[in-house]
């Protein structure tokens, strides 16, 4: 006798799968397989080119539903039409989403059945890239990436591996059940419990830039990425977020609310007006020192040497939120951004500030985290060993230490346990 469904989150949803060109579609009905185990209902949308890898005849037999191969299709579109299609599923995943497809995707191109249902979708999109390692690197593919995320598209994958061309690198698309994770996770993610609700989270990114004259300023290498991925984390689990930002290119946050500002002392103003906070992440890499004095012009070469810059000190925005006092967030996390001795100086900063929990991170120039997309840190408390993750993309890192934060409230913990 077969075996029921495994009772799952994903139980009851509905998945339009779009297939496009790329060998890793001879996944795909494994992958149907798969939601179909877990009582997913899955229809298919096959290009032209994923039909070189899989027929249309296969994924009818394991999803027990027609597939769609065309747009001027005049049964398809009398009987259920692109834009029903695009709209009675719960998700819209691509799977492999080659780099044609997010290239058309970004550009908002509609002269197939897939670019038409994806543009005309109102659910959310999940893309599981899959291509090759030079085409992923690509400047134009991550531009897309990018353009892609800051519209709400989620992505998945890709793995690092040897691929079918016979390179390895990242590229090779996640494997069946990695997929069904990812989409049990956004499932639960949207629909289940929102264990922050009801409480307040400040958190600082970016760099800021101490300005020299009206044309200079100093500043490091923060991209802001890592900030940017707690807030949206820390919003994603129903907390409500004020976002103080530096100087920086990122799209903003859904549901965040943002505070652009550029110098230390904006960024210090920007989080007291912010405050009560229940939870306060600084992630910013502020500036520890500013020129004293701001020249009112710009500063010229006139063949007399260099001119000399006196320094004052920055405001310390982690450690004057960490004073005690009604004001003080419940939960205070602080970064430490270290080229050498991390965990060491991590330590010491920890006690030096004031604040219940530092996540270190090497930003040492091999690293590439500055700028990069991953990052590989530590989370240290006042007692106990440091918790050491992989490395992992800086979304996943905002994720975790989101999820670590509302464990952290759900169980009544101390802020050093």
């Amino acid at each position: 006798m077969a075996e029921s469904p495994v009772p799952t989150a994903l139980a009851g949803k509905r998945v339009l799968l779009v297939v496009s060109g790329g060998i890793a579609a001879y996944k795909t009905p494994e992958l149907v397989r798969r939601l179909r185990e877990r009582g997913v209902a899955v229809r298919c949308v096959l290009t032209k080119g994923g039909a070189q890898f899989v027929t249309p005849l296969a994924l009818q037999a394991v999803s027990e539903e027609k597939v769609y191969t065309e747009l001027w299709s005049l049964t398809d579109e009398s009987e259920m039409g692109h834009i029903q299609l695009s709209r009675q599923a719960d998700v819209l995943l691509v799977a492999p989403a080659s780099a044609n497809i997010l290239a058309r995707m970004a550009h908002g191109m509609a002269d197939d059945l897939a670019s038409t249902v994806l543009l005309a979708t109102d659910k959310p999109v999940l893309v599981a890239p899959a291509m090759n390692v030079r085409m992923w690197d690509h400047p134009a593919t991550r531009a897309n990436l990018d353009l892609l995320k800051a519209r709400g598209v989620g992505v998945i994958g890709p793995n690092e591996g040897a691929m079918a061309c016979g390179e390895y690198g990242f590229g090779r698309m996640s494997e069946p059940l990695e997929i069904v994770a990812a989409l049990a996770d956004f499932f639960a993610s949207r629909d289940g419990p929102k264990p922050l609700a009801g409480r307040h989270a400040l958190v600082t990114s970016g760099p800021t830039h101490e300005p020299i004259d009206p044309v200079r300023y100093i500043a490091n290498r923060s991209s802001g990425k890592q900030g940017h991925a707690v807030a949206a984390a820390l919003a994603d689990l129903g907390a409500r977020v004020t976002l103080v930002s530096g100087p920086v290119t990122l799209p903003d946050p859904a549901g965040v609310r943002v505070v652009k500002v550029e110098t230390a002392r904006q960024m210090l103003d920007a989080c007291a007006a912010a405050l009560p906070a229940d939870i306060f992440v600084a992630a910013a890499a502020v500036a520890d020192w500013r020129v004293a004095a701001e020249a009112g012009q710009k500063l010229k070469k006139d063949g007399s040497g260099p001119p000399t810059l006196v320094m004052a000190e920055n405001p310390d925005i982690l450690a004057s939120l960490s004073i005690p006092g009604p004001q003080r967030p419940g939960l205070v996390v602080g970064f430490a951004a270290e080229t050498n001795d991390v965990l060491a100086y991590a330590r010491a900063k920890l006690a030096r500030k004031g604040c219940d929990w530092i996540v270190a991170n090497d930003v040492s120039p091999a690293t590439g985290t500055f700028g990069g997309d991953r990052n590989s840190v530590h989370l240290i408390r006042l007692h106990g060993d440091p918790q050491s993750w992989p490395d992992l993309p800086k979304a996943e890192v905002g994720r975790r230490l989101a999820a670590a934060i509302a464990d952290h409230f759900a169980s009544g913990k101390s802020a050093d346990a």
